[in-house]
This record gives C-alpha cells, sequence and structure tokens, in this order.
C-alpha cells in the first residue's frame, strides 16, 4: 500500500438538474414494453454522437444524435437471448453485443454470445462464442478493447452447477479473447486459483472485469470469498500468476440488502487510463460496501499506480455526510484525458427509500471528487420489481453517458443523462 493525502470537494444540486434526463423506453421508434434493467451503454471511438445500449433481457438501443433520440430493437440469435448485456465498440465502428445464452438445443446459459453488426443500424450475425463446457452455467461477463489491436478480451464466473448448495460445485473465472472481429475465440482459460461455491452469493467468485494496460498488459479484478482479488496476463492472455493477489477485504461481502431493492451488489469495475495524461497507466478498481455500517453503503476506489503490484487505501468516491446508501455504481474513464466518472444511486437527501442519480467526476486520478444530481427528482423502489445488480456510464472526448433505471408508482423506465464535460466541471467550479 502507498499513502496518499485526499482532497474531498463536494458539490451537491437539488431538484431539476441542469441536465437533460432522456427517457428511451418513451422513443416512438419500435418502443418495448416490460422492465429493463441492467443496462450497459458505450459510445463510438470517434463519432461520439453514435452511442448503443443494450438492458435485459434482449432489448437493443441506438442513438446517431448523441442520445437526444433513440431507436429500439430486440435482439435475436438462434442460441437465445438471456440478458446480461454487454455492449462494445471497437475502432472501425462496429458494435457487439454480448450477452447469456438460451439455448433450445443445450441447456440454459451454457454459453456467452457475441452478436456484431457492422454499424448501430446494422444486422446483427447469429452469434460466435468460446466454446463451452458441458452443461456448466456461463455468467456475468464483462469486455474490454485492445485499441492498438482490435482484440476483444473476456472475462466472466462459470458455475458447475448455478445455485447449487452442493460443497461440490464450485464457481471459477475464466478469461478468452477474439483477435478477428468476434468470429474466432481462443480455448477459455481458468485464470481464478481459488474456486468460490456456486450460490450466487458472497462466497462466489463474480464480478470479473478486465482492463488494458498502457503497455498491452491484461489485467483483470473480481470478488468471492479471499475478497477483491487482481490477476493479470503479460502475454495477451496465454498465462497468469499462479494465483490471483489479494487486494483487501470486500467488507460485509458483495451482496448488499437496500431497502426496496430485490436484491443489490457491490461487484468492483476496473479500469486503466490509456490517455496521454499524468496519469496514464493508472488502475482504477471501483466497488461498493457497507464497512459503515448496513445503513451506510458506500462508493469506493483503490487504485494503482504499479501494474498492480500494490493498491492505494480506499478512497471514498462519495462526498455526503449523510450516513445513508450510495450503491449500484459503475466507473468509467475518459480516454481522451483520463478524466474518472462514477454514477449510482443515492439517498444522501433522505432517510427513506427516496432514491436519486448522483455522477462523482475526478481530474485529478480520483484524488478530488465533485457530487452532481443528475435526477430530476427522486423515485422509490418496490422490493416486488426486480431492478437488476448495476448501472452503466461511457464517456468518450468529453461526452458523458450514464444510463439509469427509475421506479414511479411501480412501473420502471429506463433514462440516459446527457452530460457535456465543459458544463458539468463548471457546475462543481472547474
Amino acid at each position: 500500500m502507498y499513502a496518499q493525502i485526499i482532497f474531498f470537494i463536494s458539490s451537491v444540486s437539488f431538484g431539476q438538474t441542469q441536465f437533460k434526463n432522456i427517457p428511451i423506453n418513451s422513443s416512438k421508434k419500435g418502443m418495448v414494453n416490460y422492465v429493463r434493467c441492467e443496462p450497459s451503454i458505450a459510445i463510438h471511438p470517434k463519432n461520439p454522437m453514435v452511442i448503443a445500449a443494450g438492458t435485459v433481457l434482449d432489448d437493443y438501443y441506438f442513438s446517431t444524435d448523441g442520445g437526444n433520440t433513440w431507436t429500439s430493437k430486440k435482439l435475436k440469435s438462434k442460441y437465445g437471448v438471456w440478458g446480461d448485456p454487454v455492449l462494445q465498440f471497437d475502432t472501425t465502428g462496429r458494435v457487439y453485443y454480448f450477452h447469456l445464452a438460451n439455448y433450445k438445443k443445450s441447456s440454459w446459459i451454457d454459453r456467452i454470445v457475441c452478436q456484431s453488426a457492422d454499424e448501430v443500424g446494422g444486422t446483427f450475425d447469429q452469434g460466435t462464442f468460446p466454446r463451452p463446457n458441458g452443461t456448466k452455467a456461463q455468467d456475468k461477463q464483462w469486455t474490454v478493447l485492445n485499441p492498438k489491436t482490435n482484440e476483444i478480451c473476456m472475462t466472466w464466473t462459470q458455475f458447475d452447477n448455478y445455485g447449487s448448495a452442493n460443497s461440490l460445485d464450485s464457481s471459477v473465472i475464466l478469461f478468452s479473447k477474439t483477435s478477428d472481429q468476434g468470429k474466432t475465440w481462443t480455448e477459455p482459460i481458468r485464470i481464478s486459483h481459488f474456486a468460490g461455491d456456486c450460490r450466487d452469493d458472497d462466497n462466489t467468485v463474480e464480478g470479473a472485469v478486465p482492463a488494458i494496460g498502457a503497455n498491452g498488459e491484461i489485467f483483470v479484478t473480481w470478488t468471492g470469498p479471499k475478497g477483491l482479488v487482481f490477476q493479470k496476463s503479460l502475454d495477451g492472455g496465454k498465462t497468469w500468476m499462479k494465483k490471483e493477489q489479494f487486494i483487501q477485504l470486500h467488507y460485509g461481502g458483495w451482496t448488499i440488502d437496500i431497502p426496496g431493492m430485490n436484491r443489490a451488489n457491490g461487484l468492483p469495475i476496473l479500469a486503466c487510463d490509456l490517455s496521454n495524461g499524468t496519469n496514464r497507466g493508472t488502475l482504477y478498481l471501483n466497488w461498493c460496501d457497507q464497512r459503515n455500517g448496513k445503513e451506510d453503503t458506500d462508493v469506493w476506489l483503490s487504485k494503482s499506480i504499479d501494474a498492480g503490484i500494490t493498491w492505494s487505501n480506499p478512497i471514498r468516491v462519495n462526498q455526503d455526510s449523510s450516513k445513508n446508501h450510495q450503491f449500484f455504481s459503475w466507473m468509467t474513464v475518459d480516454q481522451s484525458n483520463g478524466n474518472l466518472y462514477f454514477v449510482y444511486y443515492d439517498r444522501r437527501n433522505y432517510n427513506d427509500a427516496r432514491t436519486d442519480v448522483y455522477i462523482s467526476s475526478s481530474t485529478d486520478g480520483g484524488n478530488t471528487f465533485y457530487d452532481t444530481q443528475i435526477s430530476d427528482n427522486s423515485f422509490i423502489p418496490f422490493s416486488e420489481v426486480f431492478f437488476g445488480d448495476y448501472l452503466n456510464i461511457a464517456a468518450v472526448n468529453g461526452i458523458i453517458r450514464p444510463i439509469w433505471m427509475r421506479m414511479d408508482n411501480g412501473k420502471t423506465s429506463l433514462w440516459v443523462t446527457l452530460i457535456d464535460e465543459k458544463e458539468l466541471l463548471k457546475s462543481v467550479g472547474k
């Protein structure tokens, strides 16, 4: 661990915000009609006006005007489309939609499917996938693009038997990559030495998110019975450390109880600064936990400036003093300048289940944070309705697009907030 002096600045806004909230499901083009959750959003790396998004189970959305208007479609594949969407662009503008499968000729979620199209409005292929492993369940994938090679790396959890309480059944973390725009995939490699159980709970290894380093390294973090852990490969994913490296305990575990939420988790998110700024090469790890009490969930950040050898002490991202819940966080790095952005649900303004959406930003590598409310008004979730496990956010060249759900009178809706970096930083006095 290396010591740091952290300075905090908080900017709290109430009521209607200056940033436009766009309801995706109110689009007049191909409206979809059922509950959406676990959103993923991606911005074209060379044209930030082009954006793609997805939600459970099989919804696909795209915008060509920066998110002001959206077209909605259903994603279809002969392998089935069963949620956990992950959207990814490559440097050519090809769009990828990763999801779980429900293939009638095999078994439920037996593979992670990658469907792709030449452009956001194009036709998706039927999909490819890393080799399945019998009836073992493949779940909770995430991806990262190497911008120099266009390779896409993917990590996920494999369950011997999803939901099983049998001590002989285990969960492990797998890795695979494609070097030809999803046409073929390398043989899946187990990269976790320590296994977890199959209960989909604190002792399951889950939340594997890959990141590409400034020198082409592949980094991965996840959580489970050993806490927050780290793996890396220096040869393109062929070989890995013999054992994952312990970062720190995940206090209270990664499954979190939040009033009004069907379930919640604090799974980690990993990103690396690939910009040409002063923090190039820095690794950032974001998660949520309840180290300050079961009524006080917080958003945390730890960072490494030496390729994961050492990590900073946890830095609290949310700058409130309310001791209320902040949860469902996601983080991104704008690779044009290295700025950090975090989106999360927030109850700092209330002592009940009323919930706002906030974004925290940092322009100095996580030393200072600025909090800004981005939802126009609060909402109250009902635990009877599944709200998913996370939110999402993307940022390219100062165009920032968090995507999130809300609930009003028991009805859920999906929203994107349109944020310009200059306006955001101006609003917090930067």
